[in-house]
């Protein structure tokens, strides 16, 4: 008896093998959904659509860009969450949607363990950049009037989660200053209103940010980078505006409904490495001050290990944001 079950085990084992390996053959049949968690115009909108692009061709298919604006990115993650896992629906994440969304709402209706990572897409670099008529001209003096007006200065980011509110937390922490943060449904609408002097400044990445500096729209304070940026070659990095302390690197990944299968996963993985190894991505991504992962971080395993890292640090840092 012991051995027909094992037997009928053994079968249905190869059954199920099988069938996802012959689905994971014909993938995809129709197009996919990537799921962006912010207005379109930010930074995560503009690598999704970059890199969207170039995985198409590589798929044979199309990849639709989905925009699901709403605290932090956590709507978009919930919806992604719930999709069915075969690889149809799939979403971009970074290190506010993915990991400290898990501090600032603690009772979230997912967990990092609801999703299956695909792979990094992009490294990103953040900025502090203030309204062109803002009465500073760097981050010394601009620290000190914020200082000497605490809680008057108000800085706009991409909402409470979002990779931007991250940059500004770790700006007025390295900078120990009391500034009121302004969330908005993504980063464009936040520079939107930092170009008509509504708020002092945004919190940023350089993808989003770099055309208005350099178009005078509004005036880069600080990179929270070691080196400067091709892109924004006269913008000082944190060490050298004298805030060694701010550091803002982040980056941008794929992720799936935990359940897809691995042969999908793979595909998909494969489809983003050959996207943004394509001279088209490349070319963007300069232009947007953003680089493409090396060689060794295209892996599922390594965005594993940058969220598992990115979950704990953000637990420290943003304790007092706990809901």
């Amino acid at each position: 008896m012991i051995s027909f079950v094992l037997k009928w085990l053994s079968a249905a084992i190869a059954v199920v093998a099988f069938a996802t390996a012959a689905f994971a053959q014909d993938f995809p049949k129709r197009p996919i959904t990537m799921i962006v968690p912010f207005a379109a115009g930010g930074t995560s909108d503009v690598i999704a659509r970059t890199v969207a692009e170039q995985m198409s061709i590589a798929l044979g298919q199309t990849i639709v860009i989905e925009n699901v604006a709403g605290a932090g990115g956590s709507t978009a993650l919930a919806r992604a969450s719930r999709a069915e896992p075969d690889g149809y629906t799939i979403a971009i994440g970074n290190a506010g949607t993915n990991a400290a969304t898990y501090t600032i709402y603690p009772k979230l209706p997912f967990t990092p363990d609801s999703f299956v990572p695909i792979g990094m897409v992009a490294k990103t670099f953040g900025i502090i950049a203030i309204r062109k008529d803002f009465p500073a001209k760097d981050l010394k003096e601009f620290i000190a009037y914020a200082k000497a007006n605490p809680g008057k200065i108000n800085l706009g980011h991409a909402g409470v989660g979002s990779s931007n509110y991250l940059i500004c937390k770790s700006f007025v922490t390295a900078a120990g200053i009391d500034a009121t943060l302004v969330g908005y449904r993504g980063a464009s609408p936040a520079l939107t209103d930092a170009i008509g002097s509504q708020i002092d400044g945004v919190c940023d990445a350089a993808a989003s940010v770099s055309q208005s500096i350099n178009e005078k729209l509004v005036r880069g304070l600080v990179v929270g980078s070691t080196v400067r940026l091709a892109t924004l070659p006269e913008l000082p990095t944190s060490a050298e505006a004298g805030l060694p302390e701010f550091e803002a690197q982040g980056w941008n990944g794929l992720f799936a409904p935990k359940g897809t299968p691995p042969a999908v996963i793979a595909k998909l993985n494969a489809a983003a490495r050959t996207a943004v190894e394509t001279e088209a991505v490349k070319k963007r991504f300069a232009d947007l001050s953003t680089v493409a992962p090396d060689d060794n971080e295209h892996t599922s395993e390594l965005l594993q290990q940058l969220v598992t890292r990115d979950v704990e640090k953000y637990r420290k840092l943003l304790a007092d944001d706990a809901k």
